[in-house]
């Protein structure tokens, strides 16, 4: 049976009742789930004070379960970068532990590829969010579920999406896949935790950011000459802000549109990933291949052999289904 623990690095749970929701549905998909003695602590906005999401950091890396899955983010591992022992979570991932979120997570994932480059975690779902929703308000997303089970087995090797802007038919890319929600990852940028990847693929996501700020943080990434060293971009969702008056149609695909206007690095949108139902897994760290034909994009990588019984099995699925699904929404 596949070990799983829930735990919280970030920002604090406001109620039980979807981590017990969350626990129980993943049993239910067959993990043998542990709760971190620590999942549920509060201090002001955080789950417990930092010293305590530190011990619960290292307690999961020593522990090494197969998948040590965030129950929500928020805001906290900025607080905890400079005191993590980066080598027990490196150690833990040796060990064969998948450690999977997105948001807040954004530190921690980065951090570690500036620090062991041939390790890799997973940009995923959050427990709370993603399996934690009761059916009232619609329950489990399957494409979501089906991605991260088959992520989690080792049989996940790519996903696609349609990217709608066009212009991209041909592209092709390999390098390294970072990134994660945009505004945790320029908060990284001059620090030790900042990964200094050139020729990678580069992937972003934010929510409640206006349009104008996720411009200005997209600029500030060129401005330091990040966007320019990358194979590729890779843009999710941006969404949740409200918009201003003082917009008079300004809006997100403006703040690409500067973006590409200032950079040769192919910038494509469509990646069903950030704050939203559809989500897919991204092993971040590792290294991708993306193709676009047309309008479709396919981003693919090696299965872990370690973990591959199944591996051609579904495939192709999650990444059909992800990608389409996402494009209705």
């Amino acid at each position: 049976m596949t070990s799983l623990t829930l735990f919280t690095p970030s920002g604090a749970l406001a109620k039980a009742e979807p981590l017990k929701r969350a626990a129980k549905r993943l049993t239910q998909l067959g993990f043998e789930v542990s709760v971190d003695a620590n999942a549920l602590a509060r201090q002001q906005r955080f789950a417990g004070d930092d010293a305590s999401r530190l011990d619960a950091l290292h307690r999961i890396a020593d522990a090494a379960p197969s998948v040590a899955l965030a129950t929500r983010g928020g805001y906290g591992l900025t607080r905890l970068l400079d005191q993590l022992d980066w080598g027990r979570i490196a150690r833990s991932i040796e060990q064969g532990t998948r450690w999977v979120g997105y948001s807040d997570l954004t530190g921690l994932q980065n951090g570690l590829i500036a620090r062991h480059k041939g390790l890799s975690t997973w940009a995923g779902p959050l427990a709370c969010d993603d399996f934690g929703r009761s059916e009232a308000d619609g329950g489990v997303d399957e494409i979501t579920r089906d991605c991260f089970l088959e992520a989690m087995s080792g049989a996940l090797e790519a996903v696609g999406f349609r990217e709608p802007t066009g212009g991209f038919d041909g592209l092709e890319a390999r390098g390294r896949l970072w990134g994660g929600n945009l505004t945790v990852l320029c908060s990284l940028l001059g620090t030790p935790h900042w990964p200094k990847v050139k020729g990678g693929i580069l992937f972003l996501e934010d929510i409640n950011e206006h349009p104008y700020r996720v411009e200005r943080m997209l600029l500030q990434l060129q401005q330091a000459g990040v966007i320019d060293a990358q194979a590729a971009v890779l843009l999710g969702d941006f969404s949740g802000a409200a918009k201003s008056p003082l917009d008079r149609g300004y809006g997100i695909k403006d703040a690409v549109a500067a973006l590409r206007a200032r950079t040769k690095t192919p910038v494509l949108t469509g990646l069903p990933f950030g704050h939203v139902r559809t989500k897919v897994c991204l092993p971040v760290g590792g290294t991708v291949e993306l193709y676009v034909q047309r309008r479709e994009a396919i981003l693919g990588w090696q299965s872990d052999p370690r973990l591959a019984h199944g591996a051609h099995d579904h495939d192709e699925d999650c990444g059909d289904d992800c990608g389409h699904d996402h494009h209705h929404h």
